[in-house]
């Protein structure tokens, strides 16, 4: 059985590609599972590059399956696309997902109350054992709720509205999340392109 390993220390995310890929023929592993390993400083200035980092990273651990990384944010252009590549960290670099939803709430009520357009972006590097690299990156467009709507979830699920409905992400629920997000679109086309390689 074919191994895939995925650069993310957030258990929210792993549930999504554990649930996504589990008809695969794949045995998936985390960063978490390796000793002494860190991730490592996501410098790059893009989605793509940070995805990248985090994906060469794991791979000078793994050097005989898949390897793959996958970096996402929100971007609210009333804000100047932020919170955007520091949406894990938009209130602060140790901050929970609490404190940077209700920073983003603030700062968009203080700035512009009227523009809630938003949109998660996600963009996926995965490596092949051969050491080849491939690139998938997708949208997801919406807007932000005026407060905190809870529900299954996490990040910024709470606060985003997916054009076309009246809930959040989070009220909506996993199924929803699992079908239409940003990250199940990229996971997606992963998986579509994954199946023609094993």
């Amino acid at each position: 059985m074919s191994q895939l390993w995925i650069a993310t220390g957030n258990k929210g995310k792993l549930s999504e590609f554990k649930s996504l890929l589990h008809d695969l023929n794949l045995e998936i592993h985390s960063q978490t599972e390796l000793k002494n390993y860190f991730s490592p400083k996501e410098t790059g200035s893009s989605f793509e590059e940070n995805a990248r980092i985090k994906a060469k990273a794991l791979r000078t651990r793994i050097s005989d399956a898949w390897v793959l990384a996958e970096d996402s944010g929100l971007e609210v252009p009333a804000l100047n696309n932020l919170p955007g590549i520091h949406s894990a960290r938009y209130a602060g670099d140790n901050a929970r997902d609490e404190e940077n939803v209700a920073k983003l709430l603030k700062m968009l009520k203080i700035r512009a109350p009227q523009q809630r357009e938003a949109v998660f972006k996600a963009a996926l590097i995965a490596i092949a054992p051969s050491g080849e690299e491939h690139i998938f990156e997708s949208q997801f467009e919406g807007k932000i709720s005026e407060k905190v709507r809870p529900g299954q979830g996490f990040g910024y699920d709470v606060c985003f509205i997916p054009n076309g409905e009246d809930k959040t992400l989070s009220e909506l629920g996993v199924a929803y999340k699992n079908k239409h997000s940003h990250r199940a679109l990229v996971i997606r086309q992963f998986k579509d392109f994954l199946q023609n390689q094993l």
